[in-house]
């Protein structure tokens, strides 16, 4: 990966820490959150600006490895099979000082057309809000395509259904978007789909579960 970026931007790669070059204004982190002291620890940045890309870890993380440190993280979820235009894409900033604040706002800004100063406590509740409104609904969309292949269905069928369904929160709050036998709680409909979902019980728990927390949402509608 290292060796494909840098070929991408005209840049020098290394997969040793002992062997990046410290002549940088800017160093930034992206890094799963479990190996990040592991591997900051061996370096001497000489209280140059240090800036990590991660949703879920505060800005303090930073404060032991230098005196000037900074936030850049852009909302958005990243395969390298997918090309996407970052000017579409918010970014949240953070930092240590104005000063440091001002590099990254000019920096975010070259990139992004929304660009926002935020928080590391409400960062990470965006990052949860993101891992409900993306992670988990890919999943979702996995255990779909896992109980189809078990019918014998193609997962295509379902595109047009989940298009539509992303597209009409970008026009209704996601409250009156929703649809399904979990709104009413059609018992009938509920239990004949669970019974169905035997074979699966990963399935068939999670079905369970999700309409009941539905249903919870809606029931004030049905008193």
């Amino acid at each position: 990966s290292a060796r494909a970026l840098a070929r991408e931007v005209g840049a020098e790669f290394t997969t040793s820490t002992k062997e990046i070059r410290m002549d940088a204004d800017i160093f930034f982190v992206a890094l799963k959150d479990a190996v990040f002291d592991e591997v900051l620890s061996g370096i001497d940045f000489k209280n140059k600006l240090v800036v990590h890309c991660s949703g879920s870890l505060p800005l303090s993380v930073l404060e032991k490895h230098s005196e000037n440190i900074g936030v850049l993280y852009p909302l958005q979820t990243f395969s390298k099979s997918r090309k996407l235009d970052f000017k579409e894409i918010p970014v949240f900033i953070e930092a240590s000082s104005d000063s440091n604040k001002e590099v990254l706002w000019n920096m975010a800004k070259e990139v992004s057309n929304y660009v926002a100063v935020l928080s590391s406590e409400k960062r990470k509740s965006l990052h949860i809000a993101a891992v409900f409104a993306c992670n988990f609904v890919n999943h979702m969309y996995n255990l779909a395509s896992i109980f189809l292949e078990s019918e014998d269905i193609s997962f295509d069928v379902l595109k047009p259904l989940i298009e539509e369904t992303a597209a009409k929160v970008q026009e209704m709050v996601p409250r009156d978007a929703q649809t399904g036998p979990a709104v009413r709680f059609d018992e009938n409909i509920i239990r004949d789909h669970l019974e169905k979902l035997k074979k699966l019980p990963g399935h068939q728990e999670l079905y369970n579960s999700i309409s009941k927390s539905i249903f919870e949402q809606y029931q004030e509608n049905y008193k």
